[in-house]
């Protein structure tokens, strides 16, 4: 397949090449496996992602964006990869048990078959809609070609990487089953996606979402089954977070999440039994019929929060009292610094939030600069919480991630009499990248800020990863924004609204919040060791990264900068 450099080598694809380099070049001797595997996977998902866009009609995504396969597909390997190679860091200086780099070894292995099994997936599509479309199809067949080695290469380095951290063969096919159930859950998750929330999102993003989910939630199934089913499934299959424990925050997050995704489908199936025996009732009134379907919902919601959730708690982790008890415990052990942190919080929303809401309505500012208002409230938020707080901040994040879920659900199926408020309240800060059948910027916003931080718990020799969302979207993000708006002049492409201007200005801001923060988070000596320039190269890419993306950069640029930070 002839592909020209000038065609191959777009802004963005230059900069996740730039971003995979990095990483590789990072890479002990003992990890060669993990990069071959991880070029095979960019070099598939840049050709899936030319294909693809040359055949846009396919899918039904979010106006205005590419695809954004590449870049979809290897973040979040790529993020893995980099805790790899911090917990390798750790394993020489015996700092950690080999229990948790073999753990993330799978995590690593796990992302990278969600990505493979999408991409082949997505292959599979654009293969047929050219051979129907053009009978010869010689180009498509070279990429059939082409994606089967790429398929047979990733799965032999895999198979290697697995034997090494298996004791037996039967461990290892136990390990390529597993991966292969992320593979296929991927795909069947990311074709619900699209088919349910069309226009809502690029390829890309819906891929980073999906491999997020099952990433996700199948870690939670293995550590369900690791402690339900022991005498069925060798402990050293699925080991529990970091190889040994979990912490009480992370499994609290955890059952909320799969509390909110038992209710979404419980809810479902109660809908739909009483429109079945009761659905014939014509002399109902519509607003009676509401109160119903509302009184069904905070009913099942309650009791799955309550009863449900909490019992998968209890079990994952021994819990000795009631997962709810334990919050109380755990915020009145502080009481002074934490409820005080929840009254600033408290205020600080109320104030900021009317405030904006009367503005938006009111005044011509431009959507993008009011949002911007938002990053700079989750810095003036988190970055004092991060510092003095950071473990009561991490169950603040799953609070305000459960509260978001609950409006959302409520604003999507319209729950009486709240789903009609939530919607005109949040459709006054939407702009080109949500929709109304699905609003994402407020949940990627809060993980972008989060993610990093919940990613740094346990072993961590990089002061400066927690606060990779903080800095990248509550500083870099808004300075760019702002000061590329008021004077940028020197746009990046001819077709984009990025300027040169925008993006030495995000650089420049965030390099200055690093080097404030570096001398006041030394504890020890370590860090003020160490060079900056990777910290400049971290800052860089990702500032790039902004610039050139039609993604959604509040999902990608922390993640980026996350990992590069981990180097």
């Amino acid at each position: 397949m002839a592909i020209s450099l000038a065609k191959a080598m777009n802004g963005e694809r230059a900069v996740v090449f730039i971003f995979v380099l990095r990483v590789i070049s990072s890479l002990p001797f003992a990890l060669l496996p993990h990069a071959l595997s991880l070029s095979v996977l960019s070099l598939f998902s840049l050709v899936v992602e030319i294909r693809v866009d040359d055949s846009a009609s396919l899918f039904k995504t979010r106006p205005g964006a590419s695809s954004g396969i590449m870049l979809g597909a290897v973040t979040l390997p790529t993020v893995m990869l980099s805790k790899l190679i911090q917990l390798s860091r750790a394993v020489s200086l015996q700092q950690i048990e080999i229990g948790e780099f073999e753990h993330m070894t799978m995590q690593f292995w796990a992302a990278s078959a969600c990505s493979c099994g999408v991409l082949i997936f997505l292959s599979i599509v654009t293969w047929f809609a050219a051979s129907n479309k053009n009978p010869s199809f010689s180009c498509s067949v070279w990429d059939a070609k082409f994606s089967l080695s790429c398929v047979i290469l990733y799965s032999v380095v895999c198979c290697i990487s697995l034997a090494t951290i298996s004791h037996t063969g039967f461990n290892t096919a136990l390990k390529l089953l597993w991966l292969l159930c992320h593979g296929f859950a991927a795909v069947k998750l990311i074709q619900h996606l699209v088919h349910t929330f069309p226009f809502c999102a690029s390829v890309g993003e819906a891929l980073l979402v999906t491999s997020g989910l099952v990433l996700y939630f199948g870690d939670m199934l293995a550590c369900t089954i690791s402690k339900v089913c022991r005498l069925l499934i060798p402990p050293e299959m699925v080991s529990i977070r970091y190889g040994i424990k979990r912490s009480e925050i992370g499994i609290i997050i955890q059952g909320v999440l799969l509390g909110l995704l038992i209710f979404s489908v419980l809810f479902k199936f109660l809908i739909w039994l009483r429109e079945y025996f009761w659905g014939a009732n014509d002399s109902e009134s519509k607003e009676r019929k509401e109160i119903r379907r509302s009184l069904i919902f905070f009913t099942s919601l309650v009791f799955i929060m309550i009863a449900i959730a909490p019992s998968w708690m209890m079990i994952v982790l021994d819990f000795d009292v009631h997962p709810v008890l334990w919050i109380c415990r755990f915020i009145f052990s502080e009481p002074f610094k934490r409820l005080s942190l929840c009254v600033y919080w408290l205020a600080l929303i109320h104030t900021s939030v009317l405030r904006f809401y009367n503005i938006s309505k009111n005044s011509k500012i431009e959507r993008i600069l009011l949002r911007k208002y938002y990053h700079l409230l989750a810095v003036s938020m988190f970055l004092p919480a991060l510092i003095y707080q950071p473990q009561f901040l991490d169950l603040a994040f799953g609070a305000a991630l459960a509260v978001f879920l609950v409006l959302e659900i409520i604003r999507v199926w319209r729950i009486w009499p709240l789903g009609h408020l939530v919607h005109q309240f949040m459709s006054a800060f939407i702009d080109h990248r949500d929709s109304d059948l699905i609003i994402v910027s407020h949940f990627s916003l809060l993980l972008g800020c989060a993610l990093p931080i919940w990613m740094s718990s346990g072993f961590n020799d990089r002061p400066l990863t927690p606060f990779a969302g903080i800095l990248s979207l509550g500083i870099g993000d808004t300075m760019a924004s702002m000061v590329g708006h008021k004077y940028g002049v020197l746009r990046w492409s001819k077709t984009g609204k990025k300027t040169i201007e925008g993006t030495a200005a995000g650089i420049t801001s965030v390099l200055a919040a690093c080097l404030v923060l570096v001398p006041l988070l030394a504890s020890t000596g370590y860090i003020l060791t160490q060079h900056w320039l990777p910290i400049l190269i971290a800052v860089t890419t990702s500032g790039l990264l902004e610039a050139y993306t039609t993604q959604l950069d509040n999902a990608f640029i922390p993640l980026v900068f996350y990992s590069l930070l981990c180097l």
